[in-house]
């Protein structure tokens, strides 16, 4: 299967309803609050450095998204990796893997790191085998990316 990761320009113009559909089954609500955020504004990923970026299966077919914004909790030169999720179905084919490594790229241009925070045993597992180190030096931060 052939996978393309693109920059998302406005969220209103994609279906992400597979995605928010099954992110609910599994119990995460961060896919929600993307849905939500961006409609009313509060965040659209358009500061200096933010991106959102999302994972196309064929012509049509969202099969993961993931954002870079600037992080609230710490300096200026430190970016949050935010409402990063992959569909089940192509879970173990490097499509995360693939969407993390432009996620990276479009932040090495703005960010000199890159945070996240998980509570999930498999997503922890993820991000330590896709370069991130796992910290406990603050309550909203678990991952931590050294970049450039």
């Amino acid at each position: 299967m052939t996978f393309k990761v693109q920059r998302i320009e406005d969220l209103k113009k994609v279906d992400v309803s597979q995605l928010v559909a099954e992110s609910e089954e599994e119990g995460y609500r961060f896919l929600t609050r993307l849905v939500n955020d961006y409609e009313d504004g509060t965040n659209t990923f358009s500061k200096e450095g933010e991106a959102l970026y999302g994972v196309w299966e064929g012509p049509d077919k969202l099969v993961a998204i993931g954002g870079i914004s600037q992080n609230p909790y710490e300096n200026k030169d430190t970016a949050r990796l935010k409402r990063f999720y992959t569909l089940q179905s192509v879970r173990r084919q490097g499509v995360g893997s693939q969407l993390l490594s432009e996620l990276k790229n479009h932040a090495s241009e703005s960010f000199k790191e890159i945070t996240c925070k998980t509570e999930s045993a498999k997503a922890d597992a993820f991000y330590r085998a896709n370069g991130f180190e796992e910290t406990h030096d603050a309550p909203h931060i678990t991952h931590v990316m050294k970049l450039g």
